[in-house]
């Protein structure tokens, strides 16, 4: 199967994923490890991402696709929920710790707010990939709202 997952699901931000497939490895993962909350990317991908957008239409694709077929219905009836990362605009996106009072005031269903120190294991995450710093990967690294400030919508 591993071999299946990185032939058609490739690392590609120009690459729709297939919804079905996505979510058929998504529901057994869930089902397997018996997951209760689910935190994905809204449909805008945070950077209009095309592997992000996929997952959630995968994810949205498995909890309508829950309501009708009895077999998964176990996904919904055992409580898993699904958060969703909303997507905001460029200006958002790269004004940091400044976005922290738009996002308080704006309506949501969830919002983390990271310490300092999270904010920095974050970002020493991020340099661990080191074949994905691009130029602007390393900017949205030093200013992206994302990296101190995360609000979320249940799906």
């Amino acid at each position: 199967i591993a071999l299946l997952i990185f032939r058609d699901l490739p690392d590609n931000p120009a690459v729709e994923w297939d919804p079905q497939l996505l979510a058929t490895i998504v529901l057994k993962h869930i089902e397997a490890n018996n997951i209760s909350l689910v935190v994905t990317f809204d449909a805008g991908g945070v950077s209009g991402h095309a592997n992000h957008i996929s997952l959630y239409t995968a994810v949205r694709y498995s909890a309508l696709l829950n309501t009708v077929v009895m077999k998964y219905l176990s996904f919904l009836c055992a409580g898993c929920r699904v958060l969703v990362l909303e997507s905001v605009n460029l200006f958002r996106k790269y004004i940091s710790f400044l976005d922290v009072p738009i996002s308080c005031l704006l309506p949501r269903d969830a919002l983390f707010i990271l310490t300092e120190e999270e904010t920095e294991q974050a970002k020493r995450a991020m340099w661990c990939h080191r074949s994905q710093l691009l130029w602007f990967r390393r900017l949205y690294v030093l200013c992206s709202r994302y990296m101190v400030v995360n609000s979320l919508r249940l799906l």
